[in-house]
């Protein structure tokens, strides 16, 4: 019998890109530019819906200012909080991309997860940070501390993998082994060194683990980082590798995708990876080797 889910995935230009300006305006520019699409996905059924990484401003991590400091909220905060009636309203599962404050001087890009009653479930903060000219990444956040946690919604089994975390495929498989069905990718990935990866990576992390994978990327150039053009391309892939649905490369827009989650049982009944792993012969995945 079919189990089917309605998921979601809004890609969006950042609408101010200005220094000059504050950044409570700039984030408030970009949480307005998100306001129609997360309300079509409410009209259109859609019951777990994923924003883009730090959706609510620039990705600023191109730059070392650290007036972006005050971007940065507590998780749950006065953006997760903004939202957890939009999410009872539409009855709706939010991920939610924010720049989180612990404390002072302790910051995590991290995503934020609310139930389709509006309840905070929890988050996850984002494991894997690049430190490369052009993604100063370790000047702004910490490496997460939470492990890779699988919230259980009303729809699903959801676990969120962040931008630079999908090169990994360490974290990909664990999110499986805690029970992900659908793992959300919000990211800010641009044009050039990693865009042929973005439609290799996170089918493979599908097939290898045998479940739902959402991807977001945000669209536009944001100056005066100018990091480059962010592709878009957002897309739902199945436990096969199939895409289900993809956003173009420049528009701001809203995705969906029906999965029928029975799907990951037929799956992993042809394709036993977790029945023939070898865990014990995987002990220097854990060593610092040269």
């Amino acid at each position: 019998m079919a189990r089917i889910v309605k998921g979601g995935l809004i890609q969006c230009a950042n609408p101010i890109n200005d220094e000059s300006r504050k950044v409570s305006e700039i984030q408030a520019a970009a949480f307005d530019a998100h306001v129609p699409f997360i309300e079509q996905a409410g009209a259109e059924g859609v019951q777990i819906l994923c924003l883009q990484e730090i959706f609510n401003g620039p990705y600023f991590c191109p730059s070392q200012d650290a007036r972006w400091y005050d971007a940065a909220e507590p998780v749950p905060g006065p953006t997760t909080e903004a939202l957890m009636p939009v999410a009872r309203k539409h009855e709706m599962v939010m991920v939610v991309p924010v720049y989180e404050r612990e404390q002072p001087g302790v910051y995590y890009n991290t995503a934020a997860v609310i139930d389709a009653d509006g309840t905070y479930l929890g988050k996850y903060r984002k494991n894997h940070i690049p430190h490369t000219s052009g993604f100063w990444e370790k000047y702004f956040f910490k490496p997460g501390n939470l492990g890779y946690p699988v919230f259980q919604t009303r729809y699903g089994k959801v676990g969120v993998y962040i931008c630079y975390d999908r090169h990994f495929p360490e974290g990909a498989r664990l999110l499986g082994l805690n029970g992900a069905e659908i793992v959300f990718n919000p990211s800010a990935t641009v044009a050039g060194l990693s865009q042929y990866l973005w439609k290799l990576e996170q089918p493979a992390h599908a097939v290898a683990n045998g479940f739902f994978m959402g991807c977001s990327n945000r669209v536009g150039t944001e100056a005066p980082w100018g990091i480059g053009k962010f592709y878009g391309s957002s897309y739902f892939v199945d436990p096969r590798g199939n895409f289900l649905a993809e956003a173009s490369e420049d528009a701001d827009e809203l995705v969906t995708a029906d999965m029928d989650l029975e799907v990951i049982e037929e799956v992993r009944r042809v394709w036993q990876f977790y029945r023939d792993r070898r865990p014990e012969t995987y002990q220097d995945m854990v060593e610092l080797l040269p």
